[in-house]
């Protein structure tokens, strides 16, 4: 499953740079890490795992739902990451991302990004273990018997 797409990294970390918001989608866990990097002294940015949306303007609205008192995003990224999750990590994405976010300077939404993370890769090996013992997949092919 990973080596059959491609992702440009370096226009990924180029608009990462430039992003008010990140949506991180991954189909196989139908599971979205979602990072408003928009923040004030008092208030960290939002770091959050949600199901995906159908589309940009759904995943707009619902960072709206989410933070009622901030405008309308300007710079959205969105992401699909058709790759497993542990390869944000070997090719050096979940650094970029964690950096973003300490770029903002709240200590506690690194640490939440950190726990996000984990919790992707935790949702995947649960995912991934599903798919082995055939829960909630269907043959499409079936053996005659």
């Amino acid at each position: 499953m990973d080596m059959e797409f491609t992702i440009d990294l370096q226009q990924m970390r180029a608009g990462l740079e430039q992003a008010e918001v990140l949506s991180l989608f991954f189909p196989l866990l139908r599971k979205t890490l979602v990072i408003d990097f928009r923040c004030t002294p008092e208030e960290p940015p939002l770091v959050r795992i949600a199901p995906m949306t159908s589309s940009l303007a759904e995943r707009l609205r619902s960072v709206r739902r989410m933070r009622p008192h901030w405008p309308r995003p300007k710079k959205l990224l969105a992401v699909p990451w058709p790759r497993y999750v542990d390869s944000l990590f070997r090719l050096s994405v979940a650094d970029a991302l964690l950096e973003r976010v300490a770029s903002c300077g709240h200590p506690e939404a690194v640490t939440r990004c950190r726990i996000a993370l984990e919790e992707l890769r935790r949702l995947e090996r649960k995912e991934l273990g599903a798919v082995v013992r055939g829960e909630n997949y269907h043959t499409i092919w079936a053996r005659k018997a």
